[in-house]
């Protein structure tokens, strides 16, 4: 059985802001499914301790006031999201998240910040994954395709209904349903092991960011910098 058929975990955060480095979680879950299915799932909403841009409220809904009332300490937050995510990898279930690199930095910056202990060291020193992210495997398998590669466009184009945009639990969900139709279409992907597509995604990452930093440089910029990275930076 490939893994696409087997269970997969849905993450997603909305934060305050667009810059991983600097963003709060706002609210997160975490969806266990199989066959594309939810089976159970974890929501969060922290109070992120700083204010919420109003353009980050318009898209995910939380204001101010919300997240003061409702919402729990983002230290609490961010150790309950990395311990349920390093359980699941410590029992081999690959983590999916579309564009990965956003969220899992995200709240490794916000472990840093909280003097929690970073996701590496909860695995005993181990690489962080399995990680699928459909965002990196779409724009690889399919490079040349025209048109956006948000979660809601790549939704479109392998035929997944996203109900909710912009709601973490929604998204995460996508996100799961997305990495299947993508192994559907393109069975080399279907058939490469969860450790091998991870570290197939790690390359092709790099060469993403290293052929977009040059096109940047051809632009004008000369300093540009794209950081080749992933999960984590």
């Amino acid at each position: 059985m490939t893994w696409h058929e087997e269970p997969l975990i849905g993450f997603d955060l909305e934060t305050t802001g667009t810059d991983p480095a600097e963003a709060r979680i706002v609210t997160a879950a975490i969806v266990e499914t199989k066959g594309g299915e939810p089976v159970a799932s974890r929501r969060w909403l922290a109070d992120p301790g700083v204010p919420i841009p109003a353009e980050a409220a318009a898209i995910h809904g939380v204001t101010d006031e919300r997240a003061a009332a409702l919402g729990r300490p983002a230290r609490e937050v961010a150790e309950e999201i990395a311990a349920t995510l390093a359980g699941h990898w410590e029992a081999g279930v690959p983590v999916v998240a579309y564009n990965a690199c956003f969220d899992l930095s995200l709240l490794s910056a916000e472990l840093r910040r909280y003097g929690l202990p970073p996701l590496r060291e909860r695995l005993g020193g181990e690489e962080v994954g399995p990680v699928v992210d459909p965002y990196t495997i779409d724009r690889a398998v399919d490079r040349y395709r025209k048109g956006k590669r948000t979660l809601a466009a790549v939704c479109r184009e392998y035929g997944v209904v996203l109900d909710g945009a912009h709601e973490a639990e929604a998204d995460a969900l996508a996100a799961v349903r997305v990495a299947r139709a993508i192994a559907v279409r393109h069975p080399g992907v279907a058939e490469t092991d969860p450790a091998r597509l991870h570290r197939d995604q790690v390359r092709w990452y790099g060469e993403w960011a290293a052929g977009f930093q040059k096109w940047l440089r051809k632009q004008g910029d000369a300093t540009a910098v794209v950081d080749p990275r992933w999960p984590l930076r």
